[in-house]
Parts: structure tokens; C-alpha cells; sequence
């Protein structure tokens, strides 16, 4: 799994940094970048691919090991029987979830995409308190979100960026922020959107006497591991 605290260089953090400083000469608007290594837990996807591990396994000495009627030649003892089918099952959902446990494709493919996208915007609206984003003084702030387990990307704005840029300019900038993850990665993506909102921004919401560039958010990206 990609961590986001060793994810980036020192040269990835400055650049990043400096066009988030470029971005905001403009505007009154305060971009605040945070990558996280992942936005939930989901264990739920460890027992899922245990149970069926658990069935399929159990299903497998059904099959090669019929339980035989009472008093047929050879007869199987029912009670050894039944343990063994509990055995395969029991080992077959310990090794089923701590394989998924380790392997975070594995637990992504067990992970159904709306708990994921549930979890992601949780987990982005959490760090829009954190970082502050919401307690800029003309409500100027402008979260950019990425999950890189989920590989799901959120934008989310204060109440004046998603009044002066509208919703439908905030998808498009997240679509464009996403696809330019998944073509060439967090650092490179980054650094291709910031320029984007940078122009939107200072044309929604340029500077002016009335409404300065305070700079009350740190110009540097934030990672969550």
C-alpha cells in the first residue's frame, strides 16, 4: 500500500508548495492540498473473503468426503465428519481475512465502492475541520482531497468558492484531478489541477481591498498516513 508521508520528496513537497503560492497570487481563495494513505479501515472486507474462503473450503471436503449413511461398509463417523467440515471452515475464514488484511487489492476488491466513497468523503469533510479550511475570513477555502487506497479524489469548498464557482465547475475540476491521478500519480496530478483552480479562482474570487489574500493557511501539502 502507498503510504503519503514517504510518497513524496522533499523536491515533490517544494514544488507542490510553490504552486499553491503561485495559485493564490490572485485570488482571495485559499487552496489547502491533503493526500492520505487511506480514508477507512473496512475490516468488513476481511470477513467477507474469510466466509467465503470458509464455504468454499467447506463445500471442497463436501464434495471429496461424502458423508456416508449409518451402517454402509465403511461408514464414516458423522461426528468426525462434521468437525472436519468445521475445521476447513474455521481455518479456511482465518486464512481468507488475514490474507485480505495484507494485501490491500485483495481488500479493495472485497470493499463494495460505495462504502468507499462513503468513507472517502468522511473522511475528506474530517479534514476540512482539521486543517481549518472552513475558518478562512471570507469563507474562501478550498479543500483538495486525495485517497490514494481508494483512488478517489474529493474538491471541497467553503461557501464562497462553491458560490462563485458553482457545482458543476467543482466536478469538473475533481474529474480532471482524477484522471490526471490515476494517468501519471499524486505528485504530477497535483501539480497539474493547482494551476486550474488558480485560474478559477481568481476569476470567481480575485483579490481586492475588500477582499485580500490573508494567506491564513500554510502553502504546503498535508499527508495522512
Amino acid at each position: 500500500m502507498l503510504v503519503a508521508s514517504q510518497l513524496f520528496t522533499d523536491s515533490d513537497r517544494q514544488r507542490i508548495n510553490q504552486a499553491v503560492q503561485a495559485a493564490e497570487q490572485c485570488t482571495s481563495a485559499e487552496i489547502v492540498p491533503v493526500v492520505a494513505t487511506a480514508s477507512g479501515r473496512y475490516d468488513r472486507a476481511e470477513d467477507i473473503a474469510g466466509l467465503w474462503l470458509g464455504i468454499a473450503g467447506m463445500v471442497t471436503v463436501s464434495q471429496l468426503w461424502p458423508a456416508n449413511t449409518a451402517g454402509s461398509w465403511g461408514a464414516d463417523s458423522l461426528i468426525w465428519h462434521t468437525t472436519a467440515l468445521a475445521g476447513v471452515t474455521l481455518v479456511g475464514f482465518l486464512t481468507g481475512a488475514a490474507v485480505v488484511s495484507r494485501v490491500s487489492g485483495l481488500r479493495r476488491l472485497f470493499t463494495p465502492s460505495r462504502q468507499m466513497t462513503e468513507e472517502v468523503q468522511s473522511a475528506a469533510a474530517t479534514a476540512f475541520f482539521d486543517n481549518r479550511v472552513h475558518h478562512t475570513t471570507h469563507g474562501g477555502g478550498l479543500l483538495v482531497y486525495i485517497s490514494l487506497y481508494e483512488r478517489m479524489v474529493v474538491l471541497l469548498p467553503d461557501q464562497s468558492v462553491r458560490a462563485s464557482l458553482g457545482q458543476p465547475v467543482i466536478e469538473q475540476l475533481c474529474q480532471s484531478l482524477t484522471e490526471q491521478l490515476r494517468a501519471s500519480g499524486p505528485s504530477s496530478a497535483l501539480l497539474h489541477v493547482i494551476p486550474q483552480l488558480g485560474g478559477r479562482l481568481s476569476a470567481a474570487l480575485p483579490q481586492s481591498d475588500a477582499r485580500p489574500n490573508r494567506n491564513e493557511r500554510p502553502d504546503a501539502l498535508v499527508t495522512i498516513d
